[in-house]
């Protein structure tokens, strides 16, 4: 398991998306207003929307292109629709300080 720093909370606006990109991989950084940062792959498995341009709300973002609801802490797309995005375990300090961990095989993907 491989961990990087990204930033500091005050750094991620509260439910919008922030972009990071480490390597080949993209992702959409939530900080959800609760002390929490979540972070799923930045690309909807129906038409590729990027989610970091989506509306977050309980838990869930909707992806810009054709409002599909995803799950920020599973990756689950909600019914009707079907699918799931990548998730990636993201800690935050107590000074605010946010640390992205990813796994070897997850850092391959593009």
């Amino acid at each position: 398991m491989q961990q990087f720093k990204v930033g500091h909370i005050s750094e991620f606006p509260e439910r919008r998306g922030k972009v990071v990109k480490l390597g080949d991989v993209e992702l959409a950084m939530f900080n959800m207003g609760d002390g929490t940062v979540k972070a799923v792959e930045n690309s909807c498995p129906h038409k590729q929307g990027k989610l970091s341009e989506g509306i977050v709300c309980d838990g869930h973002v909707y992806c810009p292109l054709h409002d599909w609801k995803i799950s920020l802490t599973n990756g689950i797309v909600q019914a009707p629709d079907e699918g799931c995005v990548k998730t990636y375990n993201v800690t935050v300090d107590g000074s605010g300080g946010v640390t992205l961990s990813i796994d070897g095989a997850q850092m391959r993907v593009s």
